[in-house]
């Protein structure tokens, strides 16, 4: 099952690795603490739309950038077997889906979690996220 806080977490420290700033500089220019900013990215916290819109703002990024990203993630993730429903049997411990500028890859680490990975294609550069 993929949690929707998991991948805007992923989707934030993506841009913010992507700009080669430090938690610490995004959490002091959103007016966040730094160990909440951390549980945001790790997808350990929900982030209300202000906080968000306050992170985003400090990335320099449009919430609906961000949103977007998550979107193509969520649309991949759920064309990929057992990512989004109950996992069976049969289901295989890996899968990939490369989507053009988004890559998905799923680790089934039990029935009831997944690690989802992805990797985001912006120009030359490549921007990971966990």
């Amino acid at each position: 099952m993929v949690l929707l806080r998991r991948v805007i977490g992923d989707a934030l420290r993506a841009r913010r690795q992507g700009q080669h700033r430090t938690l610490r500089e995004v959490s002091t220019a959103a007016n966040v603490s730094l160990g909440y900013l951390s549980e945001i990215e790790r997808g350990q916290k929900e982030a209300s739309s202000e906080l968000l819109a306050a992170i985003c703002d400090a990335l320099g990024a449009r919430l609906s950038e961000v949103l977007s990203d998550v979107s193509n993630t969520l649309s991949l993730a759920e064309g990929m077997e057992g990512v989004l429903t109950p996992v069976g049997p049969s289901v295989p411990e890996q899968q990939k889906v490369d989507g053009g500028d988004v890559q998905v890859s799923v680790r089934q680490d039990s029935p009831l979690k997944a690690t989802l990975r992805t990797t985001r294609k912006r120009g030359r550069d490549m921007i990971y996220a966990a």
